[in-house]
Order: structure tokens, then sequence, then C-alpha cells
């Protein structure tokens, strides 16, 4: 097929230079009959045009400029015939049928439709199969319906993928999007997952932002929302989504499998923000960071006036809504319960990163309260631990006291131990410089500072008073004697002075009495 520079090219050499056909086709190396072709059609659309009689003119012009084109409409198709098609479709129907059992992942992809095809003694190209399939799919687009909502009753949610770097390295991180169906009021959040307890806290940040909740939340088919389908429109949700869901009081809607239209709002939401906010700005020295940066973002869009809104913002949308709201409740417990079994280093292992309990927990099973930024182990009811949550993977919070009776056996393992490398660095220090060569010493210091409840300042301090009076001998029993005596030895100091200004306060009237009747006694008697 010859481009539009080509046909003007013919028709200005025939029309302008008075070049022959036989020249034209010498020049541009097309074939005699095309050029023909083009120099008849543009003759005749152009006798037309200056006759212009009875014959739309516009049309004549537009026939003038037209690009090339063929006529394909009566061209037989060699491969891709009815029966290949129909095997097509029926291909497709089964896929429809595999859905509506419940099996989406075993459905037949294109390439497996071609291969089928194939082994059916079918020749037929892989693209050709595609375009059809392709072609069979869109025979029925889909209209979108304009609706409108009630003031407080529906708010759409989705997640979305951001990539930022956090103290100077690259990571995936998670947006939580909000977006009310009514108002376009915008709210977003970052996290480290979409996990469950990701999923519950960005609901209670959002209530808890707006201090209050829509009757309705709609979310497409995310593992967090659903926990199986039943059926090809049915879906069971997840026990977290019951639990905040009657927690709020309110009702939940999923949309149909690939039809992100259905919450048209939050899917452009993710873009919006994602773009309005990241585009911009990457750096971040943590997630904290970024999230307050994303909420300055979102606030500065909720205060943009809109003109679908009648010029209104959406904030302004959302304080109109504000009546019509469930009432603000105190923010749901977002933690997911699960329990663990303690391994032989005595921790347990939370989505790949690894925290410490107590050493005579091993091998026990505890319960967890999973947060997006800390975890909080229990055993028995009673609080044995409490960790920052770890991003990442591979990685271990360990707390010296957690190892000390297992240390007090096998002092010998706390050189290398990592739970004396992650240990407060006042901690490390003070074995470094006094300890080394005798650990046992230094795991019973340990141990009477958890008994009692003794803080790091306070043996800092006692070493510094040993270190003056000999810095050769430090040694566990005497800083322990230092901090235990320290409160009666501060007391007898304050009794000695009382005691010390009480006598001088005596001796003076003495003094006074001797002074007022010396006169009265001779020198002897005053020397005696």
């Amino acid at each position: 097929m010859i481009k539009l520079k080509t046909k003007q090219e013919i028709i200005l050499m025939h029309i302008r230079d008075g070049k022959s056909q036989r020249e034209i086709a010498r020049i541009t190396g097309r074939d005699r009959k095309t050029i023909r072709k083009y120099i008849r059609e543009y003759e005749e659309s152009r006798r037309n045009l200056i006759e212009c009689e009875g014959v739309d003119a516009e049309e004549i012009v537009s026939s003038i400029v037209e690009n090339p084109k063929y006529d394909t409409s009566n061209r037989e198709k060699k491969k891709l015939t009815d029966a290949v098609v129909n095997r097509i479709k029926f291909y497709l129907d089964e896929n429809e049928k595999r859905i509506d059992m419940g099996i989406r992942k075993q459905i037949r992809k294109k390439i497996d439709i071609h291969e089928a095809l194939v082994e059916e003694g079918i020749d037929i190209g892989y693209t050709t199969v595609c375009q059809a399939v392709t072609k069979i799919l869109n025979e029925s687009k889909e209209a979108f319906i304009r609706c409108e909502y009630n003031p407080g009753d529906t708010c759409e949610f989705d997640w979305g993928e951001v990539k930022l770097l956090i103290d100077g390295t690259l990571i995936t991180l998670h947006m939580a999007a909000f977006c009310t169906a009514r108002g376009n009021y915008r709210f977003g959040r970052l996290y480290a997952n979409e996990k469950t307890e990701s999923f519950l806290e960005a609901h209670a940040e959002f209530f808890s932002h707006i201090k209050g909740n829509h009757r309705t939340m709609v979310y497409d088919n995310m593992r967090t929302a659903v926990k199986k389908f039943v059926g090809r429109h049915e879906k069971e949700p997840t026990e977290a989504l019951l639990k905040i869901s009657m927690y709020y009081c309110y009702q939940y809607r999923f949309c149909n499998a690939y039809s992100g239209n259905e919450k048209g709002h939050v899917e452009k939401t993710v873009d919006y923000l994602r773009g309005k906010a990241f585009a911009r700005r990457l750096d971040f020295s943590s997630i904290e960071e970024a999230n307050g940066y994303l909420l300055q973002v979102c606030n500065k869009l909720n205060d943009k006036e809109q003109k679908a809104m009648e010029n209104k913002t959406a904030a302004q949308m959302l304080e109109e809504e504000r009546d019509y709201l469930m009432p603000s409740l105190p923010p749901f417990d977002c933690a997911v319960v699960r329990n663990y079994r303690v391994n032989k280093y005595s921790t347990i292992n939370v989505d790949g990163c690894f925290y410490s309990v107590p050493d005579n927990c091993v091998d026990k099973l505890v319960l967890t309260k999973v947060y997006t930024g800390k975890i909080i182990i229990f055993y028995e009811g009673q609080k044995l631990a409490q960790h920052t949550k770890l991003l990442g993977y591979g990685k271990w919070s360990l707390d010296i006291n957690h190892y000390l009776s297992t240390l007090k056996k096998k002092p010998g393992a706390l050189t290398n131990s990592l739970a004396l490398q992650q240990a407060h660095t006042k901690i490390s220090n003070l074995y470094e410089k006094h300890f080394t060569t005798n650990k046992r010493d230094f795991v019973e210091l340990l141990l009477f500072m958890k008994d009692y409840d003794v803080s790091i300042e306070l043996i800092e301090s006692a070493v510094a008073k040993l270190l003056l009076i000999n810095p050769v001998d430090i040694s566990a029993d005497k800083i322990k004697l230092l901090c235990t005596n320290c409160d009666s030895t501060d007391s007898t100091i304050n009794r000695q002075d009382e005691i010390y200004k009480n006598s001088r306060n005596i001796l003076n009237l003495y003094g006074q009495l001797l002074n007022a009747d010396s006169d009265n006694f001779s020198d002897e008697e005053v020397a005696l």
C-alpha cells in the first residue's frame, strides 16, 4: 500500500509537471495500473467538484485528500475459516464454564488455544488466533452507567504500588487509596505490604481521619477482602473484613472480576495520587516521612475546586456528608492474631523475620498480635515480648535479656552472640571495656539489672566511682553493692549533716555561756 505522500507526488507529477504515466512509473517504481487508478480518481473528483451540482462538495474534497486504501472486505480468509472460528469460540465457552466453577487459574490462554488448534491439525498462526480471540471477546463493548450517590452512602478502596527511595534504597511500597463516591474526597497511606494488618490499619486511619465512615465500602477481588469464590459472582469475605465491617457497621460490596470500571473513582485515585505526589519527589528518610508528605498532597488536592461539583471542593462535599456518616468510633485494633511455635533459637518466625522470646519458652506455642509496625507476643495470657516489626526477609530482632538463663550456663557464647551485638550500645561498651575476660560476671550483672530494674545509667555511675578507687578491679559484685547502697548512703549523709549542724549550734551556745561568765572566774579557773 502506498502512502499519502506518494499519492500526492504521483498527482503533482502528472497535473503540474505534465509527466506521462509511464514516466511516473519509471521514477517512482510503482505499477502503471496503480498510477492510472489514482490519476483517474483525482481527475473525476476534481471534475465533480467544479461542476458541483447535486453533489456534496465536502465529500468530494475528502475523497481527493484521503489516504490510499485497499478494499479487503471481499478478500477470502484462507486460514481463519468459519470452522476455525467456531473451534476458537468452543474453547472460549469452555473457559467461561471453568470460571463459573471457580477455577479461573486453569482456563486456556491464547497460546493454549493456538496449541490446541495445531494439535487438531489446523494450520494457523499464533498472531491470527490472538486477533480472532480479541475480536470475539470485544464484539460487545460495555456501556458505562452514570450514577448518583446519596450523602454518606459509598466509598471505594483499592491498592496501588509506589516505588520510592527510602533512606537511599529503592523499595516497593503499597498505597492504600480511598475515594468517596459522591465528592471524590481522596486519602492515601503507604505500607510495606498488602497484608491483612495493613488492610485493617488503612481503614482505621481513614475512618479516624474523616471522623466517621460511609455505609458501604466497595472492593475488588483482593485477597485481604475475598477469602474465596463461590461460583462466578458470589464471594466469601475474609474474617478480617467481617470483623472490621461489624465494628464500624458498614456494608461491603465486591466488583465483578476484571471490572475495575465498577469502582472507577478509586481506580483513577491510585494513578492520580501516585502522579501528583510521587512523580515530583522520590527521596524520603523513612516511610513515616513519605506518609506525612502524602497526607499534605491529599489535603491540597481535596481543597481544589471541582467543576463537576459546582466548583465545590472535595473537603466541602465531605463536610456536607458529615451528618450522614456513621458515628466516629475509637480506632479498631488492627492486629492479626496468630499462633507461632518457638524454635531452638528462642525466636518466632513472622513473615520471614525472627523475633526473640524468653529462653524458657523454647518449643512452646505462643500467641502473637501482628501490627504493621510492631508485634506483641503472649503466653498463657502474660506478655512476653514486644518488638518493632522488621522490613525485609531473614532479619533478626533479639533482646539479650531473653537469653540470660542460657548465657548463665554457657557464658562463652556471649562473645559472638547476635543478641549482644543488638544490645544497647552502652551495654556492649561496658562488656568490651571491663568484662571480656569475665563473661560470667557480666551475665550476673545483666541478671541483676533485669531483676531489680536497674538502669544502665546507674551502672555507669557506679563504674565511674570504682574507676576512681581502683581502675583495674571492676567487678559485678562491687557494682551491685554501690547500686544497692546508693539510696541508703544518701540518707546517711543527710543524717550526718543534721547531726553536724545540731552539734555546731550546741557548741556555739556553750561558747556564749563561757564568754558571759568568764569575768566571774579567776584566771586559773578559766584555764581549767
